[in-house]
């Protein structure tokens, strides 16, 4: 199976926000769309994304006829594909994926993943799957530690690979586990998060706009959301936040 093609872009103001220019003129992909700077890149929740040069900014540019709830279980596909993509250059030992889809070198952040979505113009749905990878440099200044591939390299590398080549080798691991989800379901894919995900079955603490909630994650739910069972018994599905694993926040 080919991987979907890759355009390099040497600026842009955010990978996600072209793709989603291009969806809205009619475009349906798939096409990933790259770049090697980008002047306002998005994270979760409204927070920036640094383009430090050097870096990977990409996002995939696709349609699905599946319902919105089934096409966000794309952010796993990601976040496994950026796991793969790091165990080419980094000790697999090293590459963690937290809850829900933040990947990490030696437990700190190396990556950023936003899905954005909208109604084509043909009825499907149109998908902007964005990912954001610390090749080089970490962003400074952020909310928690953040790390770049080039401070956890393997004996085998020297230097974390280029922009271009990166985003090739991040489109095929995306393809092979988007085969996987579209052949298979959502199970295997879930799986294989799973086991790469740390903390599930212990403390946590979740923070939900304005409320925070303790617990104690009991796994994840067949949709991926994070089952929290508090003090009182009740289990509570935490679907988006930020959650802190086995440690008081």
């Amino acid at each position: 199976m080919a991987s979907a093609p890759v355009i390099i872009l040497d600026q842009t103001d955010s990978t996600n926000a072209e793709a989603r220019r291009r969806a809205e003129a009619g475009e349906t992909g798939p096409l990933w769309i790259a770049a090697r700077r980008q002047t306002a890149g998005r994270g979760r929740r409204g927070r920036t994304w640094e383009g430090n040069t050097g870096n990977l900014f990409s996002t995939l540019l696709t349609t699905t006829r599946k319902p919105p709830a089934e096409a966000a279980q794309v952010t796993f596909i990601a976040a496994l594909a950026v796991a793969d993509l790091l165990d080419r250059y980094a000790p697999p030992s090293v590459v963690t994926i937290k809850w829900p889809n933040d990947v990490m070198l030696g437990g700190q952040k190396a990556s950023g993943i936003l899905v954005e979505s909208g109604v084509h113009a043909n009825g499907s749905l149109w998908l902007a799957v964005g990912i954001g990878v610390n090749l080089a440099e970490a962003p400074e200044g952020t909310e928690r530690p953040a790390t770049a591939l080039s401070h956890h390299l393997s004996a085998a590398h020297v230097a974390p690979p280029k922009v271009e080549q990166a985003a090739e080798e991040l489109a095929q691991a995306f393809d092979i586990w988007l085969e996987r989800w579209e052949t298979l379901g959502f199970q295997p894919v879930l799986d294989a998060w799973a086991a790469r995900t740390p903390g599930l079955d212990g403390p946590a603490v979740a923070r939900l706009g304005h409320e925070t909630i303790e617990g104690r994650a009991e796994g994840v739910a067949l949709d991926g959301a994070l089952k929290l069972r508090l003090a009182d018994g009740s289990l509570r599905l935490i679907s988006a936040g930020d959650v802190f694993f086995g440690e008081a926040r």
